[in-house]
This record gives structure tokens, sequence and C-alpha cells, in this order.
């Protein structure tokens, strides 16, 4: 497997997923830009990352313009096809607002930028994962059909939860959802931010552990809610 990761203008996390994935798990990665098209390299097995960061500037709504790049029209023509795509804050609201994602982030519920430590309830290994936050938008809403759909489907991958894995009701997120996939299994969007876990000399690598398990369980989950 290998992995392109899209650098939009606006972006500020590229480089932290590309060292995560290179010097943390031992990945071939190649970045791609946002205005070029030619994924051509990449096959079925391979995946995409969509890093966090603020492309064009959140203009309009975040992710609203990067999801008529030149690169995401290859993006979603390469999910269509069955390609893995992960999308990391940022890029999980460009997955939103490309239609490959259910649902829409919207504003914080206390209207302010949020940047800290918050912890994740895996639905792969029931784990609990520290992971870090730091967005504006970052809060999960869906129609109560699409949530009804997101849960009968067992879409939803990660949720926030306390250090003793109880769910809480984080940022007014609905069912406390922090990370979903797509009905196939093969488009993945989070907010929180496993890149920053990722090294000891960061005090927590615990975004190691995110980043092996959905590799490994290749996005196949079971339903924890």
């Amino acid at each position: 497997m290998k992995f392109g990761v899209v650098v939009f203008p606006g972006s500020n996390c590229e480089r932290d997923v590309v060292y995560a994935l290179q010097n943390n798990l031992g990945q071939n990665v190649k970045e791609l830009w946002h205005k070029d098209r030619d994924i051509s390299d990449f096959e079925k097995e391979d995946c995409i990352i969509l890093p966090g960061g603020f492309s064009y500037g959140d203009y309009l709504r975040c992710g609203a313009i990067a999801r008529f790049s030149p690169m995401m029209e290859s993006v979603i023509e390469f999910a269509s096809k069955g390609g893995k795509v992960i999308g990391i804050c940022n890029g999980f609201q460009i997955l939103c607002e490309s239609g490959l994602l259910p649902g829409v982030l919207t504003r914080n519920a206390n209207r302010m930028f949020i940047c800290k430590n918050t912890f994740l309830k895996s639905s792969i290994s029931n784990n609990i994962y520290k992971i870090p936050i730091a967005h504006g938008e970052g809060r999960y809403f869906a129609s109560e059909k699409q949530l009804e759909e997101i849960e009968n489907n067992s879409q939803v991958i990660y949720r926030y939860c306390d250090d003793s894995g109880e769910l809480t009701d984080y940022n007014g997120a609905l069912n406390s959802i922090a990370g979903i996939k797509n009905k196939n299994g093969n488009v993945f969007g989070l907010m929180p931010h496993p890149e920053r876990a990722c090294d000891l000399l960061l005090g927590n690598t615990d975004g190691i552990a995110v980043f092996e398990e959905m590799l490994e369980h290749k996005f196949e989950i079971i339903n924890t809610y």
C-alpha cells in the first residue's frame, strides 16, 4: 500500500501526516498538489489522505471550495472505484462537502476555536485513545434520516468519550460522533488529529494505533453504541 497526501492552499497538517506515515508507520508516501489531476499510479488498495488545515482559507464554508479542486475530482472518481480515502479535520469537512460522506461539520457549540486533547472510543477495537483536536467547525450534524442510516449501517468509527470510555456530549456532536465511514467502507473521516499523536517527543503515540487500526481492520467495524 502507498499513500497520497493532498496539499491544498491553506493546508497546515500535510507534513505532519507525511512524517507520521513515513517515520512512524514506515509507509510509502507521495504529496499530491491540489491543481493536479493525475493519480493513475494509485491502485484500489492504496490510500489518499486529505489533511487538516484551512483549505482555500475556509471561505464560504470549510471545504466548500476545495471540494471543486482538480485533485478532488480525481479523488472522488478514485473513491467511486473502491479506492481508500481518509479525511482528517478539514479533510473530513471536504469529504462531507463533496458528498463522499453523509452529514456536515458545523460551528462549535461554544462558537470558539477548540484546541486540546480529547478521548475517542473506537468502534473497531473498543479501545480508548487520547487524540488532539483543533477546529472551529467540528460539531457533526446529520438529518434524522441520515443519522438513522449511519447508525443502522454501523458507519460510526469513533465517538467522543471520557478517559474511562463513557460517551460524552462533546461539542454537541450528534451521538458523540467523531468519525464515520461511507456505506462501502472505503471512505473515512474524523475530526481529531491522529498524526499529532504519533511521536514520543510529543508525549503521545495513540495516533499510531489509530492509523494501524484503520489499516489492519480495513474499515470493518463493530457497533459499540
